[in-house]
C-alpha cells in the first residue's frame, strides 16, 4: 500500500489553495466559483480552520439533469465542497484506492479514460485474431443496472476502510457517502473514485477466478471475449452471483453474441474483418444528435440565440471524439455544414492512427506486469482456457 498523507497534512492552507485552483479550472464563469475567487485567501483560511476543528459539513448540492448520452440526474456539490474533495482525492485517496486496480479498469483515472478503453478493446480484438486466425468467437456484454444509485453504503465503507489509514479522512469520506440516502450522487469527484473501488474485487474475480484474458470495464459497462459460448454462459451466471453479493444486478441489455458482429462500446461500434482489420464506426445515435444540433444552429445562429464560440466548442469536441473511428468522410461532411452556418472554413482533426492503439496496449502490458506482482495466488480455474492475464 502506498504511503498516505494524514488529515492534518491535507487540511493546510497550501494544500487547500492548490485544491481551489484545481476546482476552478473550467468553472471560473460560474457564480459559485467567482464568489469564492473574490475572497479566495480568506475563504481558504476559514476552510482549513473548520476542517481542523471538526466543524465542517458539506453544503447543499445543486440538482439537474443531463440528457446526453442518456437522461441522468446529477447532484453537483457546492464549490467549497469541490475544493475539499480535490484536496482529498488529489493528495492521498487516488493513490490509496487505485493502486490495486487492474489495467482493464478504464474509467476516471490518470492516463486512462474512454479512448484508452476503446484502444484496449481494439488491441484485444487484434490479439484474438492473431492467436486464433479467425473471427469465430463470442462476446458477453454486460451493464450493471442503476449502478450509482444501487451502491450499498455499508459494503462501500467496508471496502474503503481497508484502503484508508487515517480515521479522520475515513470519517469525512463517510459523510460524503451518506450525502444521499441510497447510492452515490453523480457529480461528486469522490463518487467516481468510490464507484471504481466498489467493483475492484469484481475485476479481480473475472481475471483471476474466471480466467478471462480479454476483459474491459468502463465503470458499469464491461465485456468479456472468449472462443467458447458455453463458458461465457457459465461466466454470466457466476457474475450474477458475485454481483448479487454486492446488492447489484445486470440489466436486461446483457447478452452473448458472435464476435464477428462487432461490439457496441463507449460510443463506437468496433468490429473485425476476416482479414484481421479493425473497423471502428461512430454510434448512429451520436451522428443523429450532431445532425439535430446542426439543424438547431441553422435557426438559432442567425437569430443570435447561440454564439459562434458555442458552436465551435461543441463541434470541436464532437470531431475530436469522432476522430478515434473510421469517420473521416462523415466528419468532413459535418465540418462543411457547420462551416456554412458560421461562415468560417473548418478543418477536421487528423484521424487517430494505430500508434495510439499500440501505446494503449504497451501501457496495458506495463500495468498488467505491475498488477501481477501484487496479485494473490489464483484459485484453481473453473475452465481450462486462456491464462488469467
Amino acid at each position: 500500500m502506498p504511503m498516505q498523507k494524514t488529515f492534518e497534512e491535507i487540511c493546510t492552507f497550501e494544500v487547500l489553495y492548490r485544491a481551489y485552483l484545481a476546482a476552478r479550472k473550467g468553472k471560473r464563469k460560474k457564480v459559485s466559483a467567482a464568489q469564492y475567487e473574490a475572497n479566495a485567501l480568506m475563504l481558504t483560511e476559514r476552510l482549513a480552520y473548520i476542517l481542523n476543528t471538526n466543524t465542517y459539513q458539506p453544503g447543499k448540492f445543486e440538482t439537474f439533469f443531463v440528457y446526453e448520452p442518456k437522461k441522468r440526474l446529477v447532484q453537483a456539490p457546492a464549490f467549497v465542497d469541490k475544493v475539499v474533495q480535490h484536496a482529498l482525492v488529489d493528495n492521498t485517496l487516488y493513490e490509496a484506492i487505485t493502486h490495486s486496480f487492474i489495467p482493464a479498469n478504464c474509467a476516471s483515472q490518470i492516463d486512462k479514460g474512454m479512448h484508452y478503453g476503446l484502444d484496449l478493446l481494439k488491441g484485444f480484438m487484434t490479439d484474438y485474431w492473431h492467436k486464433n486466425k479467425t473471427t469465430d468467437g463470442w462476446v458477453l456484454k454486460c451493464d450493471v443496472r442503476h449502478f450509482f444509485a444501487s451502491i450499498n453504503h455499508d459494503l462501500l465503507k467496508q471496502k474503503l476502510r481497508k484502503k484508508v489509514v487515517d480515521d479522520r479522512i475515513f470519517r469525512l469520506m463517510c459523510i460524503y457517502i451518506d450525502t444521499s440516502a441510497d447510492g452515490l450522487p453523480l457529480g461528486y469527484q469522490t463518487s467516481q473514485l468510490l464507484a471504481l473501488l466498489f467493483l475492484d474485487e469484481f475485476d479481480h474475480f473475472v481475471k483471476e477466478r474466471l480466467r478471462i484474458k480479454y476483459y474491459v470495464r468502463y465503470m458499469d459497462d464491461f465485456l468479456l471475449i472468449h472462443p467458447d459460448k458455453e463458458y461465457l454462459r457459465y461466466c454470466q451466471k457466476e457474475i450474477e452471483t458475485f454481483l448479487a453479493g454486492l446488492h447489484l444486478e445486470l440489466n436486461e441489455k446483457t447478452n452473448i453474441f458472435p464476435l464477428r458482429h462487432g461490439v457496441d462500446f463507449l460510443g463506437f461500434h468496433t468490429y473485425i474483418t476476416e482479414s484481421g482489420q479493425i473497423i471502428r464506426k461512430l454510434r448512429h445515435s451520436s451522428v443523429k444528435r450532431m445532425k439535430a444540433k446542426i439543424r438547431g444552429w441553422k435557426k438559432d445562429y442567425p437569430a443570435g440565440k447561440v454564439t459562434k464560440k458555442e458552436i465551435l466548442d461543441s463541434w470541436t469536441a464532437w470531431d475530436a471524439h469522432a476522430a478515434h473511428g473510421n469517420t473521416y468522410t462523415l466528419r468532413r461532411e459535418i465540418a462543411a455544414q457547420v462551416s456554412e452556418i458560421i461562415g468560417t472554413q473548418l478543418r477536421c482533426h487528423a484521424p487517430i492512427r494505430l500508434s495510439k492503439t499500440q501505446k494503449a496496449m504497451l501501457e496495458y502490458k506495463k500495468r498488467r506486469k505491475a498488477s501481477q506482482k501484487a496479485a494473490l495466488e489464483a484459485a484453481p480455474p473453473h475452465h481450462d482456457g486462456d491464462p488469467p492475464w
